[in-house]
């Protein structure tokens, strides 16, 4: 396991500030407001020529219920237990508190090694808690500034003797990022199967607040990796975990529920509206979506919206109906599954449905098994030659319209992009080709080519008119 850090400290102190520093992007949530962190986010970081791994936790709280507090501290004091280090993060300006005393005297008891920074010291406004820091015996603390990069030579100075010689030097190479990743593998129906297992699947689970995400990941990983409970909205950021299922390399991400927006409470409409993007951002890197249903309320206006968004993003979609331990008749909850599915996303038939118990642990496997399925279909390559062969069928079968008293020409076809699969139709007049007769070559894509529930994209090609710019 890689050298790890672990951001420790109060509400409001600036951590996912510093994390995303660390890591060199805006990954975590930032607001002024204490508390918008809530489930541990690790991330790889890197300082000058040391690389490591970081883990932003939520602030420490004094609570040992079974209360929402309770349960961010005990993530907390798992991602201590994973650190190497712990990074004590003080508010230098507000002082030291009497919660930073008590927390700081908790991470001594707890024998590890721990670093005392001080945040927000971009001023003179700070150097009174910075002299305070010292009475906290944790060392001398170390001025910062997250939010302007300041102080971070000095943290480099003192981390350095605490890592281990082979990760000093170690680069903080993440695996191959998909924007660098090509396209086109040529004319084959897929790309190799043994590269295609180490490259990770993005897989997101999304839904509205409260149907099981959290508990359907932690189910996945069996481990309490992410918090769940009773309470609505839980879950603010998009946790990333890198995950193996039967060999094939996963990045699975859970998400914040999205709600319609007449349902936001003014209070809280600030963090709602960056989780909902964050889980917006999170939709569109993705490669394959998990849309969670509650059994109880199957495929309802705001479920069409965030199935509806997926396919437009270009997704692969699989249908997860959660809580279907609870249902009494399983029937007729399919049948009004299927009925929504067909009159409200005819453009992606075949959809993959599955019925799970995510609190209960039933058939997992088979939702895992419609995920890498749907992956196939969703990175499928067509060749040239039978989707040559396959288009005058199509158009002998139901020639085109005629379009201001002319027949339309369809002269080509090839598939130019997978992921979703994308076709370049060459036709006679682009701009007038009528939706319908669309339609009806991308049904009979899905049809022939066995490219069922995935989103299917056709770029409409007109060949320059050589004599159109002559007199």
């Amino acid at each position: 396991m890689p050298f790890t850090l672990a951001i420790i400290g109060r509400p409001n102190v600036g951590k996912s500030t510093l994390f995303n520093r660390l890591v060199g992007k805006r990954t975590a949530l930032v607001d002024d407001t204490p508390g918008v962190t809530r489930d541990r986010r690790i991330g790889e970081g890197r300082l000058a020529d040391l690389s490591f791994r970081v883990i932003d936790t939520a602030g420490l709280e004094e609570a040992f219920d079974d209360s929402l507090e309770a349960r961010m501290r005990q993530q907390t004091e798992a991602a201590l237990r994973e650190a190497d280090v712990a990074l004590m993060l003080i508010d230098a300006r507000a002082g030291v508190t009497p919660l930073d005393k008590h927390f700081a005297q908790w991470l001594r008891r707890q024998g590890g090694k721990v670093l005392l920074l001080a945040n927000k010291c971009e001023g003179r406004a700070a150097e009174a808690g910075l002299h305070e820091a010292w009475a906290l015996g944790l060392g001398e603390p170390i001025a910062i500034s997250a939010a302007h990069g300041e102080g971070l030579v000095d943290l480099v100075d003192a981390l350095r003797p605490l890592m281990p010689a082979e990760d000093e030097d170690a680069a903080g190479a993440d695996g191959e990022d998909d924007a660098a990743m090509p396209e086109e593998e040529g004319e084959g129906d897929t790309v190799d199967p043994e590269r295609d297992l180490a490259r990770p699947i993005r897989l997101a689970i999304i839904g509205r607040p409260n149907v099981g995400k959290s508990t359907l990941m932690n189910a996945l990983l069996r481990e309490e990796r992410v918090l769940t409970g009773p309470e609505a909205g839980i879950t603010r950021d998009a946790i990333g975990v890198d995950w193996t299922w039967r060999g094939q390399a996963i990045h699975l991400v859970d998400t914040a529920g999205l709600r319609r927006k007449a349902r936001i409470d003014k209070v809280d409409d600030k963090i709602e509206f960056m989780s909902v993007g964050d889980t917006l951002e999170t939709i569109r890197l993705a490669h394959v979506c998990v849309l969670l249903l509650d059994a109880g309320a199957i495929m309802d206006k705001q479920d069409l919206t965030i199935a509806r968004h997926v396919i437009e993003e270009g997704r692969a979609l699989v249908i997860a109906i959660n809580k279907w331990d609870a249902v009494e008749d399983h029937a007729a909850a399919l049948r009004q599954l299927s009925d929504k599915l067909q009159t409200s996303m005819p453009q992606v038939r075949g959809v993959p449905t599955v019925t799970i118990s995510a609190l209960r642990g039933q058939k997992l496997d088979r939702l895992m098994d419609a995920v890498l399925d749907i992956h196939k279909v969703w990175n499928r390559r067509v060749r040239t030659g039978p989707l040559n062969r396959w288009l005058p069928a199509m158009l002998e079968a139901h020639p085109p319209q005629l379009v201001r008293g002319r027949r339309l020409k369809i002269r080509y076809i090839t598939q130019v992009k997978a992921r979703p699969p994308t076709f370049a139709l060459f036709v006679s007049q682009a701009e007038e080709f009528p939706d319908s007769y669309l339609r009806y070559l991308v049904n009979g894509l899905r049809e022939s080519f066995d490219l069922a529930g995935v989103p299917i994209r056709v770029v409409l090609r007109q060949p320059k008119n050589p004599y159109a710019d002559k007199d």
